[in-house]
């Protein structure tokens, strides 16, 4: 990756999390942590790698992105508004009565919104769906997605695993969030999970593990990720919670907290210093 590729899809990142944290702020709650953890992944997506198009969010030619962590639906949403699949006004309306951005995603309410999610576990087999349809269709376009670390406790993501792998479902390109976070406390704390790529591995999957906040290792693992014409991909990225907000960068308890408009404006700022 060249560098001025580079400090544009680094600048695309900070500005997710800048409207990412904003839109929390308007509304006083929200799962900050995990939102800002993924600005970095879905910059490279939506600067240079998945393919879409605003004035066509449904065309049936388009990559596919399943956020199975669904409650990050806020750095999605920024990255969606910034490439205009719908009015930047729309962000100040986060989760509140009649509006189209709910806390977690869904296909029904928001362009550019692929899989209704929010059930954590449940991602990976939905993408697992899709990838099968689009293949019986002859259909080349490729399935994101995005899951979370707790998450992996969940039994349904391992089944998913195997039956992907048992497919070859080559057209999958999956991301784990590897914050070693989630709502009651540390992912070792909560139930180890050891080395996840080697996990991927052994189920069959093209498995890497990458830094989360380098979008030049991100952009160089999906490259990969996207040659591969015989397993599905599993790219581990090892990130921080809330990467990037001043008041709750590496704090576990960022899962879901309060957020005043004054302390969005702080961090804010600080992200455009």
């Amino acid at each position: 990756m060249d560098p001025t590729e580079r400090a544009g899809l680094e600048t695309f990142a900070k500005e997710i999390r800048k409207l990412a944290i904003g839109m929390i702020g308007e509304y006083g709650v929200g799962h900050i942590g995990g939102a800002m953890s993924i600005a970095d992944v879905l910059a490279v997506l939506y600067g240079k790698r998945l393919k879409a198009d605003a004035r066509n969010p449904r065309s049936p030619g388009r990559d596919r992105l399943v956020l199975s962590k669904g409650h990050a639906g806020p750095a999605l949403y920024a990255a969606l508004a910034a490439k205009g699949f719908f009015p930047m006004e729309w962000l100040t309306t986060l989760n509140q009565g009649g509006t189209m951005l709910p806390s977690h995603c869904d296909r029904n309410r928001t362009p550019g919104i692929d899989m209704t999610t929010g059930s954590l576990g449940q991602g990976l087999s939905a993408a697992c769906g899709i990838a099968t349809a689009l293949r019986l269709d002859g259909n080349p376009a490729t399935v994101f997605a995005i899951i979370g670390d707790g998450e992996s406790d969940e039994g349904q993501n391992w089944e998913a695993a195997m039956f992907a792998a048992h497919r070859k479902l080559s057209n999958i390109v999956a991301f784990t969030d590897f914050n070693n976070a989630q709502i009651d406390g540390t992912t070792e704390e909560i139930l180890g999970l050891g080395s996840l790529s080697s996990k991927w591995a052994a189920f069959g999957w093209n498995a890497v593990d990458v830094d989360g906040h380098d979008v030049g290792a991100i952009d160089a693992a999906i490259e990969k990720a996207k040659a591969s014409k015989d397993k599905p991909s599993m790219i581990v990225m090892h990130t921080v919670k809330g990467k990037g907000c001043s008041f709750c960068e590496g704090q576990v308890g960022s899962h879901n907290m309060p957020v005043t408009r004054e302390m969005a404006a702080e961090a804010i700022a600080k992200l455009g210093a």
